[in-house]
């Protein structure tokens, strides 16, 4: 009997202890759009989900020179476009889409043509989280109302 209460006790703390272990974060339908050889740029999009709050601190690629996380706004009628420096908040348990015309991986340096029917990738760092491959693969963009 008393031993049955230990191991109560126990497995009680290791779930404890698994529960408030660091987050962990799930992407779901990454994609980047085609570039030809030779362009300075591309760009890559999924969405990211946090179970506990988080931050996409950095991305690599071996398909690129430099890869970062951009952010996109509106001033004055001027769009710019720019690295977020201190990442991408991940709030615990809230998809975080990275869209066409808002926040958004930028591939700078392709090392080849982005190609429709390939794919590109990509390794997501977070502050928390334990890294995160992703296999995103390259298709044209779906413009409204088309």
């Amino acid at each position: 009997m008393r031993i049955l209460l230990i191991l109560a006790v126990v497995s009680t703390g290791l779930a404890a202890c698994a529960k408030s272990g660091p987050p962990t974060v799930q992407a779901l339908d990454p994609w980047c759009r085609p570039a030809p050889a030779g362009a300075l740029s591309a760009a890559c999009y999924l969405t990211l989900t946090s179970n506990g709050d988080d931050r996409l601190v950095s991305v690599a690629s071996p398909a690129a020179e430099m890869v970062e996380v951009h952010t996109m706004d509106m001033t004055g009628g001027i769009m710019r476009m720019g690295p977020l420096k201190d990442g991408l908040k991940l709030p615990r348990n809230k998809a975080v889409a990275l869209t066409p015309g808002t926040e958004h991986v930028m591939l700078i340096g392709p090392k080849a043509e982005v190609a429709v029917g390939t794919s590109v990738s990509l390794t997501l760092t977070f502050d928390k989280a334990a890294p995160l491959t992703v296999t995103a693969p390259v298709r044209p963009a779906v413009l409204p109302g088309g």
